[in-house]
């Protein structure tokens, strides 16, 4: 039986989604909610774990009548398989995202493209020197072509360990290195755990999940960081700006185009091609008042972040933004892209620009985007997106107002800025009990929960315990609806994290960027670990992903627990139909790496289970309340 149709108003807590939520309905417009409740029951098997389909003996589905497949993995063996390549797949987005970015950094470095260039120089070589590539006396490229052989080493086999792993507390790494997870490389790690998984392989379900995590310490402290440090290499680092989120920064009057996906490769060149005199000029020859470049998800990040540019949404806003009638062209590269934003597309006047042969869509044109064409590809998406504007009609656009202002660019870089160069003025608040402990919260949205109920209340609940709140990827958008992104939320905050966020001018819950660059999290608990002299499990720290969908949610929770940081999740992965890997994850792990996860789909709790973990890691350091 299918579950009770929900109201709008229980879709979303959002307004400018319940407007659209209405105007899907009257143009006849599927979303997201309406499949799920296509969709439901969901299938038991699929969601304990316990189908295995990996080889064509089965696919085998294990019962207390059958407790056996055919190979005779039981349900410990089939969950452990399944969570693997789970896992997997979170790893191998996020980290060939990564790769992407070496791709790009190498053609500027070797000459072979005029369209990307170092923009931040100093911190190129810093990081070069960072990572023993010699810099005195060098010319920048030359440095540059080292840096990039460095960055692509950290993806092969012929290293014991990846390239960032210096930034990891010595007794951290001890650590790993007694529990065989010390991550060699991105693409060893998960071709291993492929490797594992198949059929007669690793059947022994703890040795499987611990060989996750080593995976998946891989993405986060290679794959996604070397992301994130290129990214600001090529783009620029970012610093606090301003900028603005809701549907109601898209534009009546002029051409508006979103970019969506999570690589700034691609989007920073369309926000190039919008601000060129001409093309502006042919928009007003179509009778725009000028061009609205606004951003979606993580792509969205990355440009809020370095250029202010607008927010429009997060992953549960992405067809509603175009059910406004007034998108002209949404352009993708890759990840948390629906497929039905083509149809939801088709609705309208909307065209859908794909550019990476990874992730092409039918009905969606392709526009390639290679590193030596990148500035001409984009001014032909601009003038896609100018053509379309005269098919826009009138009486079908409706835009929600009030656009919600934000205070974005919280690199670390940014951050140490702010607290006069050093770390140390955040440990000594830390220690005298004015910030209690920070949280990192993270991830998606999932339409089995009210929109961004989880993501907004679980922030709010912990700024008033006096816990700085870091935010990226899709909770950005949520928390800045929120009011929460800006200074004045202080006022919602406890009395000693009022009074350090006043101090240094910054809002009490922090915008770090993209999924990505939760890269950042870890180094930032990095550097606090070492200013104290421990190891990161031994910190006031804690992460969640309250409304968590995809594998790279599931791969960033378990390199965060692996990195010793408790971590909250609002519904369990598919492995509830083993007790070996519920247990393992849920306290088992604790034991071995300092952290484990922790389940609550209801945010007031979790801020209570978190706030628990907080006080008990103060304990440890002998730090009072």
């Amino acid at each position: 039986m299918a579950i009770q149709k929900k109201s709008i108003e229980e879709k979303s807590i959002w307004e400018d989604a319940h407007q659209m939520l209405r105007k899907a309905e009257r143009d006849g417009v599927e979303t997201a909610w309406d499949r799920l409740e296509q969709q439901t029951p969901h299938c038991s098997f699929g969601e304990g774990g316990i189908c295995c389909r990996i080889c064509t003996m089965g696919p085998c589905r294990i019962s207390k009548k059958a407790p056996l497949g055919v190979c005779g993995a039981d349900a410990d063996v089939i969950v452990a398989r399944n969570f693997g390549r789970f896992l997997a797949g979170g790893a191998a987005g996020h980290s060939d995202h990564g790769r992407d970015c070496i791709e790009a950094f190498y053609a500027v470095a070797h000459g072979e493209t005029e369209d990307y260039q170092i923009k931040d120089k100093e911190k190129m070589l810093r990081i070069a020197a960072e990572l023993g590539v010699e810099t005195a006396g060098r010319e920048l490229l030359e440095v540059a072509k080292d840096l990039a052989y460095e960055f692509q080493e950290s993806f092969g086999t012929r290293r014991e360990t990846v390239a960032f792993i210096g930034r990891v507390p010595e007794k951290q790494r001890e650590s790993w290195k007694k529990l065989g997870i010390m991550p060699r490389g991105v693409d060893r790690e998960i071709t291993e755990m492929m490797h594992r998984t198949h059929m007669g392989c690793d059947n022994d379900a703890a040795n499987t999940l611990l060989h996750g995590a080593r995976m998946c310490l891989g993405d986060g402290w290679a794959g996604s960081m070397i992301a994130t440090e290129i990214s600001d290499i090529l783009f620029g680092t970012p610093s606090p700006r301003k900028a603005q989120v809701n549907l109601g920064v898209l534009k009546a009057d002029q051409v508006n185009l979103l970019v969506h996906g999570h690589n700034p490769i691609v989007s920073e060149k369309i926000m190039e091609a919008v601000n060129e005199p001409e093309m502006i000029a042919l928009a007003k020859e179509k009778g725009a008042a000028g061009i609205n470049l606004a951003g979606l998800c993580c792509t969205g990040n990355e440009l809020m972040m370095r250029q202010g540019i607008p927010m429009a949404g997060n992953h549960l806003m992405t067809e509603l933004a175009i059910v406004t009638g007034a998108v002209e062209l949404i352009v993708v590269d890759y990840q948390c892209i629906m497929p039905s934003l083509v149809q939801v597309g088709n609705c309208y006047h909307t065209k859908m620009i794909t550019t990476a042969d990874k992730a092409r869509f039918t009905g969606a044109e392709h526009v390639k985007f290679a590193m030596d064409n990148g500035m001409e590809q984009a001014r032909k998406v601009v003038r896609m997106a100018i053509e379309r504007y005269p098919m826009r009609n009138p009486d079908r656009v409706e835009i929600p107002e009030n656009p919600v202002d934000i205070v974005t660019g919280f690199s670390n870089e940014a951050l140490l800025e702010a607290l006069g160069g050093t770390i140390t003025p955040l440990v000594d608040a830390i220690k005298a009990g004015k910030v209690r402990g920070a949280v990192g919260i993270v991830g998606c949205n999932n339409p089995k929960y009210q929109h961004d109920y989880c993501n907004v209340n679980l922030a709010r609940e912990l700024i008033k315990k006096d816990i700085l709140v870091i935010v990226t990827g899709c909770v950005t958008t949520a928390a800045g609806k929120a009011g929460l992104l800006v200074p004045e939320a202080i006022e919602q905050a406890g009395p000693g994290l009022k009074e350090i966020c006043g101090a240094l001018g910054i809002p009490p819950v922090i915008h770090m960027g993209s999924c990505v660059d939760n890269a950042r999290i870890l180094q930032l608990a990095a550097l606090l670990a070492n200013e104290i002299g421990v190891a990161i499990s031994d910190l006031p720290l804690a992460a969640s992903s309250p409304e968590w969908y995809s594998e790279k949610a599931a791969t960033i929770g378990t390199y965060a627990v692996a990195s010793g940081i408790y971590t909250h999740l609002g519904h369990p992965p598919n492995i509830t139909g083993s007790p070996i890997v519920t247990n393992l994850a849920l306290g088992g792990l604790d034991d071995l790496v300092g952290a484990c996860f922790g389940i609550e789909p209801d945010p007031f709790k979790a801020a209570d289970m978190i706030d628990e973990r907080i006080k008990l890691k103060r304990k440890g350091l002998g730090l009072s309340e």
